[in-house]
């Protein structure tokens, strides 16, 4: 399944919590912590990162990866972790929310 829309920043931004990532590893990272139920594709992928270093959240800088390709790491910075916290708040607060509505054993009015 895709990563639902307004997601993906947050998982991006968890996945670099242990350090820097160049892109397809941040993508593995988050199908693999799912158990492979969530896919994240390239163009939404890379026009997230590209958002987030745009706002300061991560910063990116050019090294090479464990098959000696040139790419871009990329490092969550303070306001990235800032955002981060803000993120889970928000998260936590929609899933007890659905919950709420899940568990819910009345009829609408």
């Amino acid at each position: 399944m895709d990563v639902l829309p307004g997601t993906l920043d947050a998982l991006i931004l968890r996945g670099l919590t242990w350090g820097p990532k160049h892109g397809y590893a941040i993508a593995r990272w988050i199908e693999q912590s799912s158990g492979e139920a969530l896919t994240v594709l390239d163009g939404a992928l890379y026009t997230g990162l590209h958002r987030m270093e745009a706002r300061k959240w991560i910063v990116a800088e050019w090294g090479q990866s464990s098959t000696g390709r040139r790419v871009k790491f990329y490092r969550l910075t303070a306001l990235g972790r800032t955002q981060l916290t803000a993120e889970q708040d928000a998260w936590k607060s929609y899933v007890t929310a659905i919950g709420k509505v899940m568990r819910t054993s009345t009829e609408p009015a």
